[in-house]
């Protein structure tokens, strides 16, 4: 969809628009709003028919964060509240669909974006595996590109197409591609088969537990994104840290010229407007069954 406003939708008000939510950067609340609104058509088919999860920040990016998947008390304008019966036990998950929705999270103080790795029409079996390169103390940003590389290779050599996004913040996002063949035990277990894989082959790079601890000089290629309920933060979604930087779809070519993580912010995101979704433009094509990888690296799903 375009992410334009239909004739039957009305752009919520943003109140306190001149509010700074970025003490780094200067930036507004009205600021963020701008932004989502003008790169909605971008941000919208990656939100579409997902469960979305809000990460809101009432007094700022310094602020305390409150991290929503479910339906509260306070409706926010445009989103759709899923059935009960995806997430039993709790309230409507949710899922932002239109432009109204994204501008309503703004105006609701949402800065990040998450979403799960299925859509709402088939929660139960994982169309994409995420690995979230969280990088330890010490590790400088050359390795962290040398690490989404030595990933890159590990899934070529399984026959699994992976595409790149910066987060935002730290690390980088490979994201696989996936027809809907398993459900989410399969799909977390073979993911960390693959991390487990990865740090006895490359172990001086790679740790297989989560924990600042584990991972100093290290990166933990994080699997456990790929459980039921666990979510990453969206393509062009902005991030609450200082600076907001914003996670960005990369062509693999263009690795090598990013100097952060956060490469792209806010602030400077305009230009890559032009480039948009194109370097994830085959990822519909491209989407692959597991078991053939999981038999090359000795994985049996149950």
């Amino acid at each position: 969809m375009s992410g334009r406003m239909g004739t039957a939708e009305k752009a919520p008000r943003i109140t306190h628009a001149e509010r700074v939510i970025d003490a780094a950067s200067g930036l507004t609340k009205g600021d963020l709003a701008a932004y989502y609104a003008r790169f909605a058509p971008l941000i919208l088919p990656h939100l579409e028919g997902r469960p979305v999860a809000l990460v809101r920040a009432p007094d700022g990016v310094g602020g305390e964060l409150f991290f929503q998947k479910h339906a509260q008390h306070s409706e926010i304008a445009g989103i759709k509240l899923l059935d009960p019966a995806l997430d039993p036990g709790h309230d409507p998950l949710l899922q932002i669909d239109t432009a109204e929705a994204l501008l309503g999270a703004a105006q609701y103080n949402t800065v990040e974006l998450h979403t799960w790795n299925a859509t709402s029409r088939a929660i139960g079996k994982p169309d994409r595996m995420t690995f979230d390169l969280d990088p330890g103390e010490g590790v400088d940003w050359q390795q962290i590109q040398e690490a989404a590389l030595l990933v890159r290779v590990l899934l070529d050599e399984l026959g699994l197409p992976s595409f790149l996004k910066t987060s935002g913040g730290k690390g980088l996002h490979v994201v696989v591609p996936l027809r809907r063949q398993f459900g989410w035990d399969e799909v977390r277990g073979f993911s960390r088969a693959i991390v487990e894989h990865l740090a006895r082959t490359v172990p001086e790079r790679f740790v297989a537990k989560s924990g600042p601890r584990n991972r100093v000089g290290r990166i933990f290629a994080d699997y456990l994104r790929n459980g039921f309920g666990a979510t990453t933060a969206s393509a062009w979604s902005a991030r609450a840290r200082p600076g907001m930087g914003v996670s960005v779809p990369l062509a693999w070519e263009e690795l090598p010229d990013l100097d952060s993580a956060a490469h792209w912010t806010v602030a400077n995101i305009g230009p890559r407007l032009a480039t948009g979704n194109r370097p994830w433009d085959a990822m519909e094509r491209s989407r692959t069954g597991l078991r053939a990888a999981m038999e090359m690296l000795g994985f049996m799903p149950a």
